[in-house]
C-alpha cells in the first residue's frame, strides 16, 4: 500500500506539470488539485492493473506499427482515467485530443522518471 501510495504521489507531481506546461490540458475541480488528484489516483491504478498485461498482448501490433497502438493505448488510458474522475469525483482533467494525449504521456514518463530518481523509487 506504501508504495501504490508513493506512486500515486509521483504520477499526481507529473500530472501536475503535465497540466501547467500543455494548453492541451486543462484540470477541472476547486481547487484544479482535486482534478489532478482524481486523475492521477485512477492513472495510478490503471497503470498498476491493466496497463502491463494490454501492453502485452498488444506488442506484436506495436512492433509492426512501429509503437503508434502503445501511443493509442496510452491515449485510451488516460481518456479512461479522465472519464472515470468526472464520473466519480466530477473533477479530473480533460484532454482535448489525441497529440495532446501523447505530449502528455511524454512530460508524464519524463517527470515521473525525475521525481521517482529523487525519492528513490
Amino acid at each position: 500500500m506504501k508504495r501504490f501510495l508513493i506512486n500515486w504521489l509521483i504520477m499526481t507531481i507529473a500530472v501536475g506539470v503535465m497540466v501547467a506546461l500543455l494548453p492541451g490540458m486543462q484540470a477541472k475541480g476547486e481547487p484544479p488539485i482535486l482534478g489532478i488528484a482524481a486523475f492521477s489516483l485512477f492513472m495510478a491504478l490503471i497503470n498498476a492493473s491493466i496497463k502491463p498485461v494490454v501492453h502485452l498482448l498488444a506488442l506484436p501490433f506495436s512492433l509492426l506499427s512501429f509503437g503508434f497502438v502503445a501511443l493509442v493505448i496510452n491515449w485510451l488510458f488516460m481518456e479512461l482515467a479522465s472519464w472515470l474522475a468526472f464520473s466519480f469525483f466530477d473533477v479530473g482533467v480533460v484532454i482535448d485530443g489525441f497529440w495532446w494525449s501523447v505530449l502528455g504521456s511524454l512530460i508524464m514518463s519524463i517527470v515521473s522518471s525525475i521525481v521517482g530518481g529523487v525519492l528513490g523509487e
